[in-house]
């Protein structure tokens, strides 16, 4: 590809592939994002396989989301677990005084 050894111009910006676009250009294949660049010496238009920030961030938010949720669970496991473990501990100590 000319843009990895002469510069170029972005000539439009990241985009999502069409379902056309997914079959007939090969850099749709990696990140199912284009964008069309225009290399400088030999003015020539070519596709490069891009990340769209928008979509980068939806992951983002989405993995913090369920690490929040995944530690509010092991969180409220871990309370429910030691109060069943209060509990055990209280009748334990209830039936020594009994037996005395």
């Amino acid at each position: 590809p000319c843009w990895r050894v002469e510069q170029f111009v972005v000539a439009q910006e990241c985009t999502r592939c069409s379902g056309f676009e997914m079959k007939t250009i090969p850099a749709c294949g990696s990140t199912g994002f284009i964008e069309r660049i225009n290399c400088a010496s030999s003015h020539r238009d070519e596709y490069k396989s891009c990340r769209s920030a928008a979509l980068e961030a939806q992951r983002f938010w989405r993995f913090v989301g369920s690490a929040l949720g995944v530690a509010v669970a092991a969180a409220a496991l871990v309370v429910l677990r030691q109060r069943v473990l209060d509990r055990r501990a209280l009748e334990k100590v209830r039936k020594q005084i009994e037996s005395i």
